[in-house]
Order: structure tokens, then sequence, then C-alpha cells
């Protein structure tokens, strides 16, 4: 009887080992799940709102004058002397006649020497200050602005879905924000929002915060995050490294570029290479963007001439890069965008609304800026 009871107890501690077990790992897999959670839900910054006012319309670009060359100076008269009377001689002796004719030459000389160091010595005329010249290239940033873009593309078989892009000034601080859903956008199957905030300076854009945030239906949320702290960055796996001057991140790298149009810092001339030093989630890159050339692209507005730039070579390591077509009709702003992760699985973003713009006086003031309730998360 005792030997039965062993034999019972043995084969139910058997029988509840598995269980135990299975227990003891989905307990370790939610809490893991928790964490996980929790750091994806860390909050991002709070996300300027701003009152668009009117459509932007399609208009020919300022055309930014050449800079003249420096004017030159007209070369100094020698002063006209009166001719000396002729005096008749009978030449006795050619060897005095170039004695003569010596003292002569070197006059000649020193008053030729004195005339070209009064040119060079002759005060400049003034040139155009360096401010004039700015302002004579058009506007440095473009209004708070919303541009809508229609989604296709692929990722394991054919997408379609919608996708806006919002540029936000609020004097010298700026948001810029891709946000991008795959599927029906009350329930899309993937939900991309890459965000970059930071402020607005002489020499461009100046990032200081970084966000890239995924959803994927049925998956667990990611986000990763780049801290800009002057000429370093610290990176998604916390390593900090050093970062040249001018770096730009995934989202701020498109009004870089378009600010570098805006003022004719850079031209868009077919073979044009325009390099960007750029900091993405996984790695650092030198970017360049080689001009390919004009397209006419298709759009609700009509007809857009358009510049394509693409970059000179693919990221790595799961990192995305992107195509892009400037119109300079519409302030040198992105019509269109190729987002590519891989050969197989890129997204392919066209505009398919007119741009919204905010009143321009009013963003550099910050007036129709309003600042959420910090403790509400940037969703």
């Amino acid at each position: 009887m005792a030997a039965a009871t062993r034999r019972r107890a043995v084969w139910l501690a058997v029988l509840l080992l598995p269980v135990l077990l299975a227990h003891l790992w989905l307990g370790d897999a939610v809490q893991r799940l928790r964490q996980g959670w929790s750091g994806a839900a860390a909050p991002m910054p709070a996300r300027l709102v701003v009152a668009y006012v009117r459509e932007l319309k399609a208009a020919a670009p300022a055309v930014r004058a050449p800079t003249p060359p420096a004017p030159r100076r007209a070369p100094a008269q020698p002063p006209k002397l009166k001719p000396a009377a002729a005096v008749v001689r009978p030449v006795e002796d050619a060897a005095s006649a170039v004695v003569a004719a010596e003292p002569a030459a070197a006059v000649s000389a020193a008053t030729k020497a004195a005339l070209e160091l009064a040119e060079l010595s002759s005060p400049l005329p003034a040139e155009p200050a360096a401010s004039a010249m700015l302002a004579e290239s058009g506007p440095e940033w473009p209004p708070s602005t919303l541009l809508s873009y229609r989604l296709s593309g692929n990722y394991r078989g054919e997408v379609h879905g919608s996708a806006q892009v919002e540029w936000i000034r609020q004097g010298e601080r700026y948001q810029m924000h891709l946000d991008v859903a795959v599927g029906p956008r009350f329930a899309p199957l993937i939900a991309r929002r890459m965000s970059s905030d930071g402020r607005l300076t002489p020499a461009g854009v100046n990032p200081q915060r970084y966000d890239e945030d995924t959803r994927v239906m049925f998956s667990q949320r990611r986000r990763s995050t780049l801290l800009f702290h002057g000429d370093r960055v610290t990176m998604p796996n916390g390593r900090v490294e050093p970062v040249p001057a001018g770096v730009q991140d995934a989202a701020s790298q498109f009004v870089q570029l378009t600010r570098l149009f805006l003022t004719g810092a850079e031209p868009l001339r077919t073979g044009h290479v325009i390099d960007i030093p750029l900091v993405l989630p996984k790695r650092q890159y030198l970017w360049r963007y080689e001009v390919l050339g004009q397209e006419e692209l298709q759009t609700p507005m009509g007809p857009l001439q358009t510049w394509h730039l693409k970059p000179s070579k693919a990221a790595g390591s799961g990192d995305l890069s992107a195509e892009v077509w400037i119109a300079p009709s519409l302030q040198y702003l992105p019509v269109r965008l190729r987002i590519r992760q891989d050969e197989q699985t890129f997204i392919d973003l066209m505009l398919n609304a007119p741009p919204q713009q905010a009143d321009q006086q009013a963003d550099q003031q910050g007036a129709p800026i309003v600042e959420p309730n910090s403790s509400k998360e940037n969703p």
C-alpha cells in the first residue's frame, strides 16, 4: 500500500513538473513583454501644433541674380606733357646722344611704376554685405507646412496606405514629423513615425533628438532614439559617438535640403553631388545625394517639374535610405519620396493634395503655435 502511494506521488510530480515549468516560462515572458512595453512607451517630446491657414500654390521660384564680378578699374592715364621745342643740333658725337637718352628712359620707367602703385592703392568699390546677398537668395526657411501623400510599395507583397510630412516652426525651434501608415488608416498593419526635434541656426538645421517609432499589428512596439549633444550623439544602444558639424537625422535631412536650395547654397544641376553627414539608428553615414536630373510628375496640382536626388549608395544594417523629388515651384519641398530598406522592401510616397501652410510671420513670432500639455505623450 505504501509502495503504491509512493508510485502515485512520483507520477503526479512527473505530470506537474512540465505544467510548473510552463507557468514559470509564461510568467517570465509576460514580464519581459511588459518591460518592453514600458520601454517603448517612454515619452517623446510634446508635439507642437499649428493652425494652417492657406494652400500653397505652385509658383515660379524667385530668380536669384548672379553675383556681379568685381568692377575693373580703368587704367590710370599718364599726364599729358607739352612737347618741348625742337632743337636742331648737328650730331657731332653719337655716343653723347645715347648717354642723353638713358636719363629720359629712366624717368619714363619711374613714372610708369608710380602710376601702377597709385592704381593698386586706390580704394576698391564697396562690395554688397553678406546679409544683403543672403536676403536676395530668398527665404531661409519655409513656413510651417503639412504635406499629404499617397503610399504604395512592397513589404512581403504589394502594400498601399497614406503618409504625411509635417514641418513645424516655433521661433528658433522646429519639429519635423514623417508619419507612415500601411493599410487602412483606422487600423494600419504597420505604422511608423520618424520625428526630429531641434533648433534652427545660421548654419542650418541643428537636431537635438530623433525618435523612430514602429508598430506592427500583432507585434511588439519598437522605438529607437538618438540624442544629440553638440559634437556627440548617443545611439539607441547607449554608445556615445563623435559627430561632424552639420550632422542630420533621417527626418531633418529633408528640411536641410530645402534650405540649401532656397538660399542657393547648393545648385540644382545634373551631376551635382550634395554631401550630408547623417546619423541613422544603426550607424553614421556621409550621405551623398546625386542630382540625377529633371522629371515631370503628375500630381493633383497638375504636372510639376521636379529635380530627382538619389543617394549614391544604399544604407546598410537595416537602416533606411530615401530618394527625393524636389519641386522648385513649391518652395523646394519634397513632392515624392521613395524610402527603401532593401531591394524588396520599400514605400513610395506621392503628393496627393496641395500643401497646407501657416502664416510665415506668425511662425517667426510663434503666435499660432501652442504647446500641448507636457504630460501628454506624443503618440
